[in-house]
């Protein structure tokens, strides 16, 4: 039995790592692959970080691309091969008119929330404008959706399974940015990383809107390092780089902002 409660110290998402564990105490005794259902980044983030300490488990996270957010996790003992063809997932397009009655990623979210299906059972949605969306979901949701789906507001659609090749990915604009500091505090860094005043990045961080490698952090002092991800919700994210120190004694970082 794993020392889940000595594993979970320190844990932000208990209950959702706690899954996690029981899964690879699973994988462990039965020596098969085990799969979660699709993780939100900071429970995917706290389950590697957990799991990565049981030197009896590997695991693979895969959401359908490379860049997908919400992904499931793989886990098996460290004898077995494993790799993200072990993980299931399938796309679905989700097709309709929407020209004149546009849908967000909250719209069909909602539609296939409203059919009584849990949020753990489906992954990243791509919004493709007027011609609907397409999303991935856990494969015994399929049958279901295909049969259902039929609505988007007040749009009908029309859901049928389709390629992972098919699905429409749009790459991340990247933007470079060089900033030399007096500090590397997270409300220094960020502020610069993502254009705004210091005060209202303060106000951001206070009011737990910023998440650094996906864990919140509610201190403007806290401090970054090289390869930190930061994260504001609405704003896209932030990635630190190389940290030097000038001649005067301040900080330049090269900064990666996504979009």
């Amino acid at each position: 039995m794993l020392p889940r409660e000595e594993l979970l110290k320190a844990v932000e998402n208990r209950e959702a790592v706690a899954r996690s564990i029981d899964l690879a105490d699973q994988a462990i005794k039965t020596w098969e692959v085990v799969l979660t259902d699709f993780l939100e980044p900071p429970v995917l983030a706290e389950s590697q970080q957990v799991l990565g300490r049981l030197t009896e488990v590997q695991l693979v996270a895969w959401g359908g691309y490379p860049q997908a957010e919400r992904k499931r996790l793989a886990i098996a003992r460290e004898e077995i091969p494993l790799d993200s063809t072990n993980i299931e997932v399938v796309a679905l397009e989700i097709a309709g008119n929407f020209l004149f009655d546009t849908a967000s990623h909250r719209d069909f979210l909602g539609a296939m929330l409203g059919m009584g299906i849990v949020r753990e059972k489906t992954g990243d949605i791509i919004v493709l404008g007027e011609r609907g969306a397409q999303a991935i979901v856990v494969p015994e949701m399929v049958e279901f959706l295909e049969m259902h789906l039929t609505k988007v507001r007040s749009v009908p659609v029309m859901t049928r399974p389709i390629e992972l090749s098919e699905l429409k990915i749009r790459e991340p604009k990247k933007k470079q940015l060089t900033t030399v500091e007096a500090s590397l505090r997270l409300d220094a860094i960020a502020s610069a990383g993502f254009g705004m005043s210091r005060s209202k990045m303060v106000d951001l961080i206070n009011a737990g809107d910023v998440r650094v490698n996906w864990k919140e952090v509610t201190s403007s002092s806290y401090q970054v390092k090289p390869g930190d991800l930061i994260a504001i919700r609405g704003k896209g994210r932030l990635e630190v780089g190389e940290v030097s120190v000038t001649k005067k004694q301040r900080y330049r970082l090269g900064l990666t902002r996504f979009m």
